[in-house]
């Protein structure tokens, strides 16, 4: 019964434990992949703005999947991230499909427009 009520409060416990394992898989990494990583990870919580819990367990776990494949395979940072680190991260963060907090701006937005167009008799 607590459990339950510490979850609606504060979220899933279990996406909450998934996270943890994704941060020390990550933290495992060695030092390039490491550092790129946690790089990605910082830019992805500023950048992604994600609100459903699955969506992040599941892109910060393919993130260190990715950085973990790029170690044991040898491969250079910037091959997996190419010129533009800042294009690799928004295209990875776009393919993963989510509520966003800027999506209530953007229903807002619509309506607001809606409704002027709808001031103007238009």
């Amino acid at each position: 019964m607590a459990a339950k009520w510490i979850e609606a409060l504060t979220g899933s416990l279990e996406q909450k434990k998934q996270y943890k394992q994704s941060q020390a898989r990550i933290e495992a990494l060695p030092a390039p992949y490491r550092t790129a990583a946690k790089a990605l990870h910082r830019y992805f919580l500023y950048y992604g703005g994600h609100l459903d819990g699955d969506t992040l367990t599941t892109m910060f776990g393919d993130l260190a999947d990715l950085w973990e494949r790029a170690a044991t395979d040898g491969t250079p940072v910037r091959d997996i991230v190419g010129d533009d680190p800042v294009d690799f991260a928004e295209t990875f963060a776009q393919s993963y499909t989510g509520r966003q907090w800027i999506d209530k701006e953007r229903v807002r937005l619509t309506k607001a427009i809606d409704d002027a167009v709808k001031e103007q008799g238009s």
